[in-house]
């Protein structure tokens, strides 16, 4: 088998995956944007076509001797392979529903009150963990760079260390990373920061996230902070909830170094114009303003999630009803709540009280003309997703806590040159890069009606003018600056690539 100089290790199948009279096929993910897209184009700069890919996939017990682990995907990214780890059900249950989700999710999102400790099994943890190390590490040569992303693969690089010292090792969070008092409720906090302190570069989006890791270092495993570089002007070093002036860049222990960055990911500005532009979006434009009338539009996206603050969302919509019934029959809120992970309690629990509040809202305020809410419990096609964004006048992003949420950005490259209102969480991690939008507290019902009460008040000009120069930070803090960027940080631990094209300010 051909070794790989890069392995990107990622619990996600970058691919959908289709049954098709009885064939199984594999076609590229339906939306060219979001992080798996970004991953793949990785492998055209850092390996042409001898990349590698490990994920799981879930399978019987019995299937286990006939599945084919590795397969050969040839996209419009290139020829790469892919390791697919056969879980069972259990092993699925155990490791992604229960203990990343009801037990480190919560801790990420500094909801302890939320932490679920009696059903985790930890050594299924490990030894799930244990496997994509092993998978990984048979896809990767000598010295190759394995790229490990998201929480729920925290033990990877500490088993990867173990079976290739050799081995250049990446991991990127997705998520935030909470102060050194909410991590520690974690009963197996120590092993897991030791495993993170085996790679050579650990990623972070906000400078935030990064520091509040190097201090969790610090206090449970002793690591020096060796230097601290100040922040980009472009991330607000001041004045914000999640500000920081300074971001630590390495940390020493046992005799190894490690890299920290903060580096917020992009989303495609480029794209989302293209897909706009094209015949299909505009028809479906038309369709949609045609529908509204003289409606306005405000749009809240997400998944189903409590830390997403849909719900928080549908009762500063209700608030707005109440004490502002000139808006009656004016405005219509269009909220996405998309389940993400079946068979969790908590998780069914969020999405029936957010049908149930629709379901209020609307049979208090419907009426012939009018319903106030629409609302989607399955995921919107991303072409049709920018079509809505083009069109709504407000776009509510209002998480409780969030690593950074590319809705907002997406938001705002499709409003490209038409003005808009974005009310943005304080604790989102993209809102240090977006001054200019509404910024609110959502655990504050004054300070959400209050953004809102703004963003629907806004002249028009000064709207032109705040989505101007968010619109400008979109596109300097694009997908491929990120890219370019995380290949400048390969580069510091001894990785070589093709060099990626830097998008200039402005």
């Amino acid at each position: 088998m051909e070794k790989s100089s890069l392995v990107i290790v990622y619990h996600r199948q970058p691919y959908e995956e289709v049954v098709e009279n009885g064939r199984t096929t594999y076609r590229e993910n339906r939306s060219p944007n979001g992080i798996v897209p970004t991953l793949k184009g990785f492998f055209g700069r850092i390996d042409p076509g001898r990349g590698a890919w490990v994920a799981w996939k879930q399978q019987s017990p019995r299937r286990k001797e006939t599945f084919e682990r590795v397969i050969r995907i040839e996209d419009s990214f290139g020829s790469y392979a892919v390791s697919r780890l056969p879980l069972t059900a259990e092993q699925v249950r155990s490791f992604y529903h229960v203990t990343s989700k009801e037990a480190l999710w919560p801790i990420l999102h500094s909801f302890p009150s939320l932490f679920r400790y009696d059903n985790v099994d930890w050594p299924t943890f490990r030894e799930v963990n244990r496997l994509f190390a092993e998978a990984a590490a048979a896809q990767a040569e000598d010295g190759a760079l394995v790229w490990i992303h998201d929480y729920n693969l925290w033990l990877v690089p500490k088993y990867l260390r173990e079976l290739n010292p050799t081995l250049r090792i990446a991991f990127f969070h997705h998520t935030p990373f909470p102060a050194p008092d909410i991590f520690s409720v974690l009963p197996w906090r120590e092993e897991i920061v030791e495993s993170l302190l085996d790679c050579d570069l650990v990623g972070f989006h906000v400078p935030r996230y990064a520091k509040n890791f190097a201090d969790v270092a610090r206090a449970l495993c002793g690591a020096d902070i060796e230097r601290r570089v100040a922040v980009e002007a472009g991330m607000s070093p001041t004045g914000f909830a999640l500000s920081e002036p300074e971001v630590p860049t390495l940390l020493g222990h046992r005799g190894r170094k490690v890299a920290l960055d903060a580096f917020p990911v992009g989303t495609n500005p480029e794209l989302i114009a293209e897909l706009l532009e094209g015949t299909p979006r505009q028809v479906m434009e038309a369709s949609i303003r045609e529908e509204l009338g003289d409606q306005r539009l405000i749009v809240a996206v997400g998944r189903t999630d409590y830390t997403k603050g849909t719900i928080e969302v549908l009762r500063a919509f209700e608030r707005l009803l109440e004490r502002r019934p000139e808006l009656h029959r004016t405005v219509k809120l269009m909220v996405t709540s998309v389940r993400s992970a079946d068979g969790m309690d908590i998780y069914r629990e969020t999405q029936r009280n957010i049908e149930a509040l629709v379901g209020r809202i609307n049979g208090r305020f419907s009426d012939l003309r009018w319903t106030p809410i629409l609302l989607f419990t399955n995921a919107v096609p991303f072409d049709r997703l920018i079509s809505y964004y083009r069109v709504a006048d407000v776009c509510l992003t209002t998480p409780l806590r969030d690593g950074l949420n590319l809705v907002a950005k997406e938001y705002v490259a499709a409003r490209a040159g038409a003005g808009g209102a974005l009310v943005l969480s304080e604790f989102a991690g993209c809102a240090i890069e977006f001054p200019e939008a509404f910024l609110t507290n959502p655990y504050s019902t004054r300070s959400m009606d209050a953004a809102l009460d703004a963003a629907l008040d806004m002249p028009e000009e000064e709207g032109r003018r705040r989505m101007d120069a968010m619109l400008r930070t979109v596109r300097h803090y694009d997908v491929a600056h990120w890219a370019a960027h995380t290949l400048e940080r390969f580069g510091e631990i001894g990785v070589t690539a093709e060099p990626m094209p830097r998008r200039a300010a402005g």
